[in-house]
């Protein structure tokens, strides 16, 4: 399988959380269900760690070759931790297809800033034609659901900052030698054993009802365990930026499926928004594979 494959059928999968909570009829608070998300999906996700060996040098690059890879797993399951709430909250108070688009929109720009800062490493330029594309429509997605003050959008801002965060620190594991069962079950085993304790002191709530226990199945079985080991695949082999910003076929999907199920509206600003995300992707995949094709005929 391609890395760039991969990514996007993360992509996919990622899509169909905001529309699953939608669908079905659980009223637990957005905190709630993503602290059960992380206890399922982290704890399969840790399963993994236990799999592949940690192999290669110890040493990271940039500011983080400092970091100890203790602190690197941290890092990156505060990252987790914090996503969740936030992007839930986003879609409650924004609509699915706007909170998606938001949330994943902003966050290439800061796996790229992070990446820049922490890391040392320089983005491509195809990378900054893409993010400048999501950008713009980013702006245009906001502006069609309030404007950029809006609490929703704010929301899923802080989501897409703690998702760089969680790409920024697995990168920087799979570069220390790290396979990516070890790398992405170590992050998401450390955010489960803090999920797991809260998640029992603040109650489970509607979710021990049926729609309940298959929305945290759907959640942490296809968004998380299989998800995320779609993302490390392509992540170990991708800049954390191309990853990053191919995530935004995610939003797409998830305005697909808000508008086709859901019964959301998008206006004629957020619907050139989620067109213009489109043409990012496509700079990034038809370019990649241009160059690819290329380098096959040479060889």
């Amino acid at each position: 399988m391609g890395a760039v494959v991969a990514v996007l059928l993360a992509a996919v999968c990622f899509g169909t959380t905001g529309t699953a909570q939608a669908l079905l009829d659980v009223d637990a608070a957005p905190v709630v269900v993503g602290l059960a998300r992380i206890a399922l999906g982290g704890g399969l996700l840790a399963a993994f760690a236990l799999r592949g060996a940690r192999t290669g040098s110890a040493r990271g690059t940039g500011l983080l070759a400092r970091v100890p890879t203790g602190w690197v797993v941290a890092g990156g399951a505060a990252g987790v931790l914090g996503y969740q709430p936030a992007f839930f909250a986003g879609t409650a108070t924004g609509g699915v297809a706007i909170g998606t688009v938001v949330a994943l929109g902003s966050a290439p720009v800061v796996t790229g800033l992070l990446d820049a800062g922490l890391r040392g490493r320089r983005a491509e330029r195809r990378w900054w034609a893409a993010t400048g594309l999501a950008v713009v429509g980013l702006v245009l997605v906001a502006g069609g659901s309030g404007g950029p003050l809006h609490g929703g959008v704010m929301w899923s801002v802080v989501a897409g900052a703690c998702y760089a965060v969680y790409a920024v620190a697995v990168k920087e594991l799979l570069d220390r030698g790290w396979a990516t069962g070890p790398a992405v079950g170590a992050v998401f085993g450390a955010a489960a054993g803090v999920a797991v304790p809260v998640l029992l002191v603040v109650g489970v709530g509607d979710l021990m009802t049926r729609d309940g226990l298959v929305l945290v199945l759907w959640l942490g079985v296809i968004t998380t365990t299989v998800a995320y080991l779609l993302f490390g695949y392509g992540l170990a082999r991708l800049p954390a930026t191309t990853a990053a910003t191919l995530t935004l076929a995610e939003p797409l999907c998830a305005a697909l499926l808000g508008v086709g199920l859901l019964g959301e509206r998008l206006d004629a600003a957020a619907t050139a928004g989620v067109v213009v995300l489109g043409l990012g992707i496509g700079v990034l995949t038809v370019r990649r594979r241009t160059r690819a094709g290329v380098r096959a005929a040479a060889a």
